[in-house]
């Protein structure tokens, strides 16, 4: 029983130490503001960040979508001395060029917000330890103190048959004979 005793101490004390460790890990974590974390981006982050972040808009859709039909029209029409006939490979080699250096902004753009995310399912996860833990820590005090009440009432009900042992007079002569 003293061994139990002694594993169950020490599984508590490697508890309440993680317990500890996720706290502060969840103060510092909570200091941190979104401006600090902005402030830590690199010069390259940040127009990885704004190229993705335009090329994925409407705005820039629609820009592009007139920017290419007035490109097409032009040409096709002739109203201005056509600088790239029909199969417009012009516009092809501009599109691949736009193209070739979009995409590996938007992959790094993503690469960094898929590393913040996973930092985020990290904290997730301790935060949900930490729960556990605290749920686990609720549940034996609770059972402490059911135990306790069990215990109160037990010796009430001793105490209570006592005292009514005492009132019946009959009762009692009858039992000591």
């Amino acid at each position: 029983m003293a061994e139990t005793d002694d594993v169950t101490k020490g599984l508590h004390d490697a508890e309440r130490k993680l317990l500890q460790q996720l706290r502060t890990v969840r103060r510092r974590i909570r200091n941190h503001k979104p401006a600090e974390i902005e402030d830590q981006l690199t010069r390259g982050q940040r127009i990885a960040d704004a190229v993705a972040a335009t090329m994925g808009s409407w705005k820039f859709i629609i820009i592009q979508t007139t920017i290419l039909f007035f490109w097409i029209v032009l040409n096709v029409t002739a109203y201005v001395r056509e600088w790239d006939p029909y199969p417009f490979i012009l516009l092809n080699l501009a599109l691949s060029f736009q193209a070739a250096y979009a995409a590996p902004f938007i992959m790094m753009s993503q690469n960094r917000q898929q590393d913040i995310d996973r930092k985020e399912a990290a904290n997730d996860y301790k935060i949900n330890i930490k729960a556990e833990l605290e749920i686990e820590l609720l549940h034996e005090k609770i059972e402490l103190m059911h135990q306790k009440i069990d215990e109160l009432c037990e010796r009430e009900v001793v105490h209570l048959r006592k005292a009514a042992r005492g009132l019946q007079p009959g009762k009692r002569d009858s039992e000591e004979g």
